[in-house]
């Protein structure tokens, strides 16, 4: 168990989101994004599956066939547009609703600083972009429209750099 290890990186990856939600004009979410981490259906997982270079819900996930910290965490913050998903009841199935702006740029914020925490000093700003994509391949259930604007979002990181990516999530905000 790395309970101490855990919460650093918890915490430097919330600094960090804090840091470029204030970037993108949206300074509140970025205080009270990942809140949840610190609830014990998260916290305890994430010290016992703690690697330093992955989420630990990936390990839980190896480990026990799921993640509960992730079902917990995804139902509760909105950044993840796997939280955004209802009941149609033309087709009667669940499927992904398009996110709000606001929750699609702290979204960005959120995978931006993910990578960078997780990657230490091999990121590169191509990172998000690839592991966006490499989620698609694999049917992840977002809405189309939200995928597509997080995809531009993430190529014009890619391509342009944070500077002109966050000057844009400023005025795509308003």
């Amino acid at each position: 168990m790395h309970p101490i290890a855990h919460f650093r990186t918890i915490q430097r990856h919330r600094h960090m989101v804090l840091r470029h939600c204030i970037r993108a004009g949206i300074p509140l979410q970025g205080l009270l994004h990942d809140l949840s981490k610190f609830s014990p259906t998260e916290f305890i997982p994430g010290m016992i599956y703690y690697q330093g270079n992955r989420s630990p819900n990936e390990a839980e996930r190896e480990r026990t066939g799921y993640s509960a910290a992730w079902m917990h965490h995804k139902g509760r913050n909105r950044h993840h547009f796997e939280y955004w998903s209802d009941y149609n009841p033309k087709t009667r199935t669940y499927e992904p609703v398009q996110m709000p702006t606001r929750y699609l740029i702290e979204m960005f914020c959120d995978r931006v600083a993910a990578s960078k925490i997780y990657r230490g000093d091999a990121y590169r700003q191509t990172d998000p972009l690839s592991y966006f994509e490499s989620g698609l391949e694999r049917g992840r259930p977002i809405h189309p429209k939200t995928a597509k604007q997080l995809h531009f979002l993430l190529k014009m990181l890619a391509e342009q750099g944070e500077d002109k990516t966050f000057a844009f999530l400023r005025k795509l905000k308003k």
